[in-house]
C-alpha cells in the first residue's frame, strides 16, 4: 500500500521514526504491519543488552500481541504474582495477588527480560518488507516544508531523508523533542519531583525461590525494593538517603554492601549491570508539530512506582499508529492527528500523578513520619479495609470519542475494552487473535445486517472494521455480553487501540454512532438511504458471526500481524512496581 493520499507528495519514506527502543519498534511495526513504508533511524549499532525496564501491564501484552511477538512473550518472561509492601521492622504494609488473566485478556502484571522484548520485536520487524532500520545512523537536522519533513541523517547511509510524518522515539533526551523546542514547538510541564535510585541487574548462579516474588520496603532508613526481571534475572534498587554522597552511591563496592541486605554477595551472583538513575516527574505540552510527533520518553518521564514508564509508551504507539494510518491513506483528514496530544497527554498526567504519590509513601525518609504512615497502613489491612490498588487503566476524556449533547463522552465511551476468548466459525481465541488485531471492532448482538444500512456498513468495511456478532455461546469468558448488557448497548465501536468509540441502545443509535465516527474523521459515507428509510441488508461480507459460519471478506489490515499467545502468564499493571530513569534509561517496572 502506498501511502500517498494524505498530501500527494513523493517522499522516501511515509513515516521516519528516530529511536529503535521498545516504544520506536512498537510504533515502527504497527505502521509496517499496516503496509506504510517505514524508515527508523537508530544511534546505537547494535542493540542495547542490559535491560532498563523489567515488566509491563495488561494492556501493553495486548498491544505487544498486535504488534505480532504474542507467542514470544511466553519465552521472556514470567508473571510478576505476588508484590508486597514491608516497613523496616518486616511489617506487611500492603500486599497484592496480581491476576493471571485479567481486564485485557493477559495477566495484569508480567515481569520481562527487556533485551528479550526487543529481540523478539526485531525478529518481527525483518519480516516485514516496508520497514527499513538504519542502526547506527543520528538525526541530526529536521525540516518540516508544510507537505513533508526533511531529516538530515549522520551514519554509514547517512545524508537527507524526507518523509510524510516524523515521530521521535528517542528517549528522556530526545533530539527530536529538542529541535520542536527551538521552534517553539513542545514545552514541558514538571512536577519537581526527583530521586537517585541505584538500580542492580543480578543473574543468581542457582536457582532460588523468592517469598514474595516482588518485595518493596518502605524503610526510612533505606528505601528498596526487590522485583523478578524475568526468567532467570532479578533486580534490586536502593535509594539514595540525603547524606549521601552521588560519587560514592553508584561504586561496585556499593552496590555489594547493599545487595549484602538481601543476602546477596559475589559467591551467589553476578553483577550483570548497575547504574544510577534520577527519576523524574514531567510531560511535553505538545506532542505534535505539524507533522512531527513525540512518543515514549520524548514525551514523557514518571517515577518509578506506578511501573507505567515504558506502558505508556507502548500507548502511545497504539494510539498513534491507526491514526496515522487513517491520515495517510485519506480515510481521515490531518486534524485526528491532533487528537493524539489530547488523549495521550491526559492519560500520562494520570500515570505521573499517580507514580508522584506512591514515591512520596514509598520514599519516606523521616522516621516519625514513617512511623505514622506504617500505623495507618497497618491499622487498615488488620481491619481489612484496604482499598484495591490505584490503577492506570484510565478512561480517555477528550479526543476521539463519541459526545453526548453536551459535548462531554457519551458513557461508556471512552473506556478500555475488555477482552476475553470468544467462538467464531468453530475457531476459539482472544478476539484480538480471531478478529486480526488491530483494527476497528464492532460488537453487536444484533444481526449485523439489520444493524446497519448497507452505506455505513461499507463506510465502516473501509475503515478496516471488523464486525464480531455475539451470543452466550460465543462469548467464551462471558466478559462481552455482561460488558454490553451494563448500559444496555446492543451494539459497540471499540477503536483499533482497545478504547472504546461508543455504544449504542438500538439500531438508530448504531447509525448516529457510525455517522459520528464518520464525521470525526472527515470521511463519511458513501451517499445512500437513511437508517430510517434504509431495506436491512443481507450481507455480512467483513462480519464475524460467533454463532457459527463466518466471512473474513472485507476488512483485514494489509500486512498485519497478531500474536498467538494465550492468556496465560504474561501482562500487568500494579501499583508501585515500576520506574523510568534521566539519559533515557528506563529501571524497574516502568
Amino acid at each position: 500500500m502506498s501511502a500517498a493520499a494524505d498530501n500527494g507528495t513523493a517522499t522516501d519514506t511515509d513515516v521516519l521514526v528516530v529511536g529503535y527502543g521498545p516504544v520506536g519498534q512498537v510504533t515502527a511495526t504497527l505502521l509496517a504491519g499496516r503496509g506504510h513504508r517505514v524508515t527508523v533511524v537508530e544511534r546505537r549499532p547494535k542493540p542495547y543488552p542490559m535491560p532498563r525496564a523489567v515488566s509491563f501491564d495488561g494492556e501493553s501484552a495486548r498491544i505487544l500481541a498486535a504488534a505480532g511477538i504474542g507467542e514470544a512473550l511466553h519465552t521472556v518472561a514470567e508473571p510478576s504474582r505476588d508484590y508486597v509492601w514491608r516497613n523496616g521492622e518486616g511489617a506487611t504494609l500492603f500486599e497484592t495477588d496480581v491476576a493471571d488473566r485479567g481486564w485485557s485478556g493477559w495477566p495484569d502484571s508480567v515481569s520481562m527480560y527487556q533485551p528479550g522484548i526487543e529481540a523478539a520485536l526485531t525478529e518481527r520487524g525483518t519480516r516485514q518488507p516496508t520497514l527499513r532500520v538504519l542502526r547506527g545512523h543520528r538525526a541530526v537536522g529536521l525540516r518540516d516544508t508544510g507537505d513533508r519533513v526533511e531529516v538530515a541523517v549522520e551514519g554509514p547511509e547517512g545524508g537527507g531523508l524526507s518523509a510524510r510524518y516524523v515521530v521521535g522515539c528517542d528517549g528522556a533526551n530526545s533530539f527530536v523533542r529538542d529541535a520542536l523546542d527551538e521552534a517553539g514547538g513542545a514545552g514541558a510541564t514538571d512536577l519537581r519531583y526527583f530521586n537517585d535510585w541505584l538500580t542492580c541487574d543480578v543473574r543468581l548462579h542457582e536457582p532460588r525461590e523468592f517469598v514474595p516474588n516482588n518485595l518493596q520496603v518502605c524503610d526510612p532508613a533505606r528505601p528498596r525494593t526487590a522485583v523478578s526481571a524475568g526468567p532467570g534475572h532479578r533486580r534490586w534498587e536502593f535509594m539514595r538517603l540525603p547524606d549521601e554522597p552521588p560519587e560514592e552511591f553508584g561504586t561496585v563496592e556499593n552496590v555489594w554492601r547493599l545487595l549484602a541486605l538481601f543476602g546477596i554477595d559475589e559467591g551467589t551472583a553476578t553483577l550483570e549491570r548497575h547504574a544510577v538513575y534520577t527519576f523524574q516527574a514531567r510531560y511535553a505540552d505538545r506532542w505534535r508539530a505539524g507533522r512531527v510527533l513525540l512518543a515514549g520518553d520524548a514525551a514523557h518521564l514518571m517515577p518509578p512506582f506506578a511501573g507505567q514508564g515504558m506502558c505508556s509508551g507502548f500507548r502511545d504507539a497504539a494510539n498513534l499508529a491507526w491514526k496515522l494510518d487513517l491520515v495517510l491513506t485519506g480515510r481521515a483528514g490531518a486534524a485526528l492527528l491532533d487528537t493524539y496530544t489530547d488523549e495521550r497527554r491526559e492519560h500520562v498526567r494520570h500515570a505521573i500523578t499517580m507514580s508522584v504519590d506512591l514515591g512520596r509513601v514509598i520514599c519516606q525518609t523521616d522516621p516519625a513520619a514513617a512511623r505514622d504512615r506504617d500505623a495507618v497502613m497497618i491499622g487498615i489491612r488488620e481491619r481489612g479495609l484496604a482499598a484495591p490498588p490505584p490503577t492506570a487503566i484510565h478512561p480517555l476524556s477528550r479526543g476521539l470519542l463519541a459526545r453526548d449533547g453536551g459535548g462531554a463522552p457519551r458513557v461508556p465511551a471512552g473506556e478500555l475494552t475488555p477482552q476475553g476468548r470468544v467462538r467464531i466459525g468453530g475457531r476459539e481465541g482472544l478476539l484480538d487473535e480471531l478478529t486480526g488485531a488491530p483494527g476497528f471492532v464492532l460488537l453487536t448482538t444484533e444481526d449485523p445486517g439489520d444493524l446497519l444500512d448497507p452505506a455505513r456498513a461499507e463506510a465502516l468495511r473501509r475503515l478496516g472494521t471488523r464486525t464480531v456478532r455475539l451470543d452466550a455461546a460465543a462469548d467464551l469468558d462471558a466478559v462481552y455480553l455482561p460488558y454490553l448488557a451494563r448500559t444496555g448497548a446492543v451494539a459497540a465501536l471499540v477503536r483499533p487501540d482497545f478504547y472504546l468509540f461508543g455504544a449504542a441502545e438500538d439500531r438508530d443509535g448504531a447509525a448516529a454512532l457510525v455517522d459520528e465516527l464518520l464525521d470525526a474523521l472527515e470521511a463519511g459515507p458513501e451517499p445512500g438511504p437513511r437508517a430510517d428509510t434504509a431495506p436491512h441488508a443481507t450481507s455480512t461480507d467483513g462480519t464475524a458471526s460467533a454463532t457459527g459460519a463466518t466471512s473474513t471478506a472485507g476488512a483485514t489490515n494489509p500486512g498485519g500481524a497478531t500474536g498467538t499467545g494465550s492468556a496465560t502468564g504474561i501482562g500487568g499493571a500494579t501499583s508501585g512496581i515500576g520506574a523510568s530513569g534521566r539519559g533515557g534509561g528506563v529501571s524497574r517496572f516502568s
